[in-house]
């Protein structure tokens, strides 16, 4: 009986009968079905029972947007893959797309720039890149952590910590002028630079560098009224220059 067990087992296994003919995939929001597809579509046709699970399990998690994957074989011819991604932490905007970033800085979706940002998008912090260079950023690039973290802190600046009467800030980047400070609703900018990353360089130096150039702008802006200023340059915070 055993024995008889056993060939028809091995008859089933290898026979034509449960073998991949579907892949259902869940929980994917910025991971491009495109990804999946590339990732999968080769698994139509195989034994569904002697599949290798883990190598999928790992092939989907080195996709950039995916940080957990679960992978089931569902009789009687089924892959189920359910996505957990990561949380998108900001929004990187260049001439050509915007890009939806993790934690980390890694680049995990994209959104048509002629598309309006649903709420909760939105609400990120929004980095406008328009350095010619940023035109070939693509999902799975990574932004660097002290470009990033000077962008973010810039974005999150307290205006009242600079004197500003400003509702907030804008923070773009350009080729010529590296990071621009925009004030709402007051009518100045204010270039920093600082969009040159050396990678020798201290951390500390560049949050020295942006203290020195954010004490340039209030000392500025306890001399003159901002309502009377349009462009700011603090690049070199020792020399600040200004024009109304």
């Amino acid at each position: 009986m055993l024995a008889v067990l056993a060939v028809g087992l091995v008859v089933l296994v290898n026979g034509p009968w449960l073998r991949v003919e579907r892949v259902a995939w869940a929980g994917q929001h910025y991971t491009a079905a495109s990804e999946l597809q590339r990732a999968t579509n080769r698994l139509r046709g195989d034994r569904l029972l002697t599949m290798d699970l883990a190598a999928l399990r790992s092939e989907l998690e080195r996709l950039p947007a995916v940080s957990q994957a679960s992978v089931e074989a569902e009789l009687p011819d089924t892959v189920k893959i359910t996505l957990s991604e990561k949380a998108p932490a900001f929004v990187w905007q260049t001439s050509v797309v915007r890009l939806l970033g993790a934690a980390d800085g890694t680049l995990i979706g994209q959104i048509a720039r002629s598309v309006d940002l649903p709420a909760e998008l939105a609400a990120l912090p929004l980095v406008d890149d328009e350095r010619a260079a940023s035109r070939s950023m693509i999902v799975g690039d990574r932004i660097d952590a002290v470009l990033l973290s000077t962008a973010l802190r810039l974005v999150a600046l307290d205006p009242a910590r600079i004197g500003s009467k400003a509702s907030g800030f804008g923070v773009s980047l350009d080729d010529e002028h590296g990071f621009v400070l925009v004030a709402r609703d007051a009518p100045w900018q204010a270039a920093l630079g600082n969009d040159r990353v050396d990678p020798a360089e201290d951390p500390s130096q560049s949050t020295d560098l942006i203290e020195a150039q954010l004490a340039g702008i209030r000392t500025l802006l306890a001399m003159q009224p901002e309502e009377q200023l349009s462009w700011i340059d603090v690049r070199n915070p020792g020399k600040v220059y200004w024009r109304p």
